[in-house]
């Protein structure tokens, strides 16, 4: 998708006659269902009369041009794309970054800069390293940049208000080798950017190489499980964009540098489901572990912990611990490099349970065990993931406790979305439906191409759904619930009962956690995910979570429903077979809201559900539009 497309001649004369930004702000509405903000809008204005002027006065007559591009599978969009051919008559496709930057500092953390944006100054990434991370992403998701005679790719950024000066933070030794490769352009290189852009896409043609480039098939999108082994091995798997770099190259650089520094540092990354945490943490892992560093990733998760383990194999599989194994007893202080702690907001108030050696209880918070274990620690948290009782971890305690320690602490935000199509606007629905932040907006969600969702009127459509996307693309969808029916130990003879019965459906859950020997064709409970058979068993929160799908299908149980007089979500204990949950003093009610928002969000392209309560399903059908385009 892509705000505006045309001829370099009509982009000069809609630029020219005021047309553009209004043109973009239509296109965004009809797309997005919403308005744009006034800065985007503001930006448009600015930065394409600075780019009309370029390609007016370079003569970039025949070239094609494309503004604000989605990428594949993601939220985020380019600035500008252009296409033509090059001084050899090769097509080429020539991604441009505008920026609006006046100026930039060094960061401590290599890789990073600071600049003023959105109000505040802040760390980002060099601007070199997002556009190349742009570049890399197309190559490794359009195929016309794969093909045996395939399109040309280049990257740049014009920073088209910001004038070199001394200190200056944009174009220090320590990034020249990544100018070279994605060069910035500043306020005084009007022409270098024109010849760039001439040399590049000059020579005309540039409607033949967008059409490539449009109707060029897109790659499958990537799983997690499936690359964890090239991460860890320190090979590139997955490209990070925007925040995610930041976010990545703080770690990174902490951790290389721990031993310089006798002050303990925290890394807090905040993000929503699909945003990337995982990957960055297990990037990371990867990377430094390849460097010599002692650095350890954490989760508060058995399921996803031992599955990577069996993944990567008993070489590495040290590298990965959960949060209770690093209690004082067991690990000196400092200990540690760097400790990456995945889903922080599993974070439990103590290490110990009922089976932990009086020898090695503690009397000290789990979250202080994980700090002074480690001279860098990383916090990977989804604030409204919190889905039962004991689970406090949350940013403020994180904040709480690294400032107790006497911490540097880094913090960021991860805003693009990679799961559910890229759609920020599906989790925005989602999250507004259930009322996770206060009384709902009234927003209303409209099926794309990005992100499906469907409601189904019986559990056996749901099944026949999953189990046809499971044939077109193996091990490519999962049927998950609510945790409303018991959760029995295998039969005898190994299988599985079918505890989720539903009139005359009927399916077992996933396997039980070491409750017996199972059938040689049923995956234990850490394999569902990953195992083909894992489609023929019904998943709950504590095994779907951290895990992704193409599609997932989900029984919207009745431990919450929506009472249509009084408008208002309200969780019914009694409903509930969980019986860690049904226990809790917390708020029962936003508990099984967060459990239903992280099933929802498990699907990379659709989302099927069957409600149990008609009038939860009728409210969820009111809320969507009937506008499809």
């Amino acid at each position: 998708m892509q705000l505006y497309a045309g001829s370099t001649r009509q982009f000069i004369e809609d630029t020219t006659y005021n047309r553009i930004a209004d043109q973009l702000s239509n296109a965004y509405l009809g797309y997005y269902g919403r308005r744009v903000s006034p800065s985007e809008h503001s930006s448009w204005v600015n930065s394409l009369q600075h780019l009309k002027n370029v390609v007016t006065e370079h003569e970039l007559i025949d070239t094609a041009l494309m503004l604000e591009y989605e990428l594949p599978y993601c939220s985020q969009r380019i600035d500008c794309t252009l296409f033509g051919l090059d001084t050899s008559k090769s097509p080429n496709v020539a991604v441009l970054e505008l920026k609006q930057w006046t100026e930039a500092e060094p960061s401590d953390v290599e890789g990073n800069v600071l600049t003023f944006v959105g109000g505040a100054t802040r760390m980002v990434p060099h601007p070199s390293a997002q556009v190349q991370g742009y570049r890399d992403y197309l190559h490794d998701f359009v195929e016309a940049f794969r093909e045996e005679d395939p399109l040309g790719l280049s990257a740049s950024v014009y920073c088209h208000n910001y004038s070199i000066r001394d200190n200056d933070g944009l174009h220090a030794k320590c990034y020249q080798d990544l100018l070279r490769e994605c060069p910035v352009y500043t306020k005084e290189d009007f022409n270098r950017v024109g010849e760039w852009l001439r040399r590049l896409v000059g020579a005309g043609h540039g409607d033949e190489a967008y059409q490539r480039f449009i109707q060029s098939p897109i790659r499958p999108s990537k799983h997690l499980l499936e690359l964890v082994s090239q991460m860890i091995e320190g090979q590139r798997a997955f490209v990070l964009l925007d925040e995610q770099i930041a976010a990545n190259n703080t770690i990174v650089d902490q951790i290389r540098r721990a031993a310089e520094s006798s002050q303990k540092t925290v890394i807090l990354v905040r993000g929503g489901p699909g945003t990337g945490k995982s990957v960055i943490a297990l990037n990371a892992v990867g990377e430094l572990a390849s460097r010599g560093k002692h650095v350890v990733h954490a989760t508060g998760s058995k399921s996803f912990t031992t599955a990577v383990r069996k993944l990567v194999g008993t070489r590495s599989s040290k590298l990965f611990l959960y949060f209770n194994s690093l209690r004082p007893a067991r690990v000196p202080e400092n200990e540690i490099d760097g400790l990456i702690c995945d889903e922080a907001h599993r974070l439990r108030e103590s290490s110990n349970f009922r089976f932990t050696k009086r020898s090695e209880r503690s009397d000290m918070p789990q979250i202080d065990e994980l700090i002074r274990a480690a001279k860098v620690s990383v916090f990977m948290i989804d604030d409204a993931q919190v889905v039962r009782g004991g689970e406090i971890g949350s940013s403020e305690l994180i904040r709480e406790r690294a400032e107790a320690w006497g911490a540097q602490l880094y913090e960021f935000e991860l805003i693009s979305q990679f799961r559910c199509g890229g759609s920020d606007d599906y989790l925005a629905w989602i999250e507004d439906v259930l009322e996770l932040e206060g009384p709902s907006r009234g927003i209303n969600y409209t099926n794309s191409d990005r992100m499906h969702f469907e409601v189904v009127s019986s559990p056996m459509e749901l099944q026949r759904i999953i189990g046809e996307k499971n044939a077109s693309a193996p091990n490519s969808a999962r049927l998950v619930a609510g945790f409303c029916w018991p959760w029995s130990d295998p039969l005898p003879d190994g299988t599985l009962p079918n505890d989720v019965v539903i009139g005359e459906f009927a399916m077992p859950w996933e396997a039980r956690d070491n409750k017996g020997p199972l059938a040689p064709d049923i995956p234990k409970w850490f394999e569902w995910a990953s195992k083909p058979g894992g489609a023929n068993q019904v998943g709950c929160i504590y095994t779907a979570q951290g895990f992704e799908f193409d599609y997932i299908g989900v029984i919207f149980g009745s431990d919450l429903v929506y009472d249509v007089e009084n408008q208002t979500w309200v969780g019914r204990k009694e409903a509930s077979c969980d019986p860690q949950l049904a226990r809790s003093s917390g708020d029962f009610t936003q508990y099984v809201k967060n459990i239903y928002r992280v099933l929802m969000t498990r699907g990379m392209k659709g989302c099927y559900v069957y409600f149990t309560d008609r009038a939860t399903e009728e409210y969820f059908r009111s809320r969507l539009r009937q506008d499809e385009p």
